[in-house]
């Protein structure tokens, strides 16, 4: 299934304050960089529509919160969602999140990593291109601050199955952790709330980087408390 038309974006709205591209912007990538002043950051992979960004940006504005949208119409029309609302601690990268990870972003300078409903790429053939890939996910946790959570969810059981075993092999984060659904009124992502209220399952995994490098895996202390906790599956 291809991604929905979007609407036309206003030629009014002022984008450059939310819509970054890779290329143009300093590196090494931080919350100092992008919004010029030291908070959390957190980044969303694959950002869509931006639901997630206005909604956890307004919710926790002592949060910054970078999306990286591969897709340009989309990349524009979740910064110009963030722009209408006037959210100064969110804004989108137009880019390649694999790349960016890999190439401008800090060892421990993330404190949550999120990705919701990546593309399955069904075909065999394109299986190399999904997002969840051993380099990918070495990255990620890399990038972890200690403490620091990797939300993974889809709609995908085989894909959800896929992702959870490379993370589990490939790094050393603690998990997969249970992590209960929200209502059905709120809901993180326009594609969860598709899928949910088409009575599909939702396959979700948390994993936490220790808090000190000695810490046992599993260990919680420290670690940042997700906004609104998501569940292993839900129907």
């Amino acid at each position: 299934m291809g991604r929905p038309k979007l609407r036309k974006i206003d030629p009014r709205i002022d984008l450059s304050r939310h819509l970054k591209s890779l290329d143009e912007l300093p590196r090494p990538l931080s919350a100092e960089v992008l919004f010029g002043r030291q908070a959390p950051l957190e980044i969303e992979v694959g950002s869509g529509k931006g639901l997630f960004l206005r909604s956890e940006a307004a919710a926790r504005p002592d949060t910054v919160f970078l999306g990286i949208e591969i897709a340009r119409p989309y990349a524009c029309y979740a910064a110009a969602g963030l722009a209408r609302c006037g959210l100064t601690n969110a804004m989108i990268l137009w880019g390649d999140a694999v790349r960016a990870f890999a190439e401008a972003l800090s060892d421990g300078e993330v404190a949550a990593v999120h990705i919701y409903f990546p593309d399955p790429w069904w075909k065999r053939r394109h299986k190399k291109r999904r997002v969840m890939r051993e380099g990918f996910v070495r990255d990620i946790e890399r990038v972890l601050r200690p403490g620091g959570l990797l939300h993974y969810w889809t709609d995908v059981e085989e894909y959800f199955h896929t992702g959870v075993a490379l993370v589990s092999s490939q790094t050393k984060l603690a998990g997969p952790f249970e992590a209960p659904a929200g209502p059905d009124t709120d809901f993180r992502t326009h594609f969860e709330r598709r899928t949910r209220l088409g009575g599909r399952p939702v396959y979700r995994a948390e994993f936490r980087k220790a808090s000190f490098p000695s810490a046992a895996l599993g260990k919680q202390d420290d670690a940042p408390s997700p906004a609104r906790p998501p569940a292993n599956q839900d129907g």
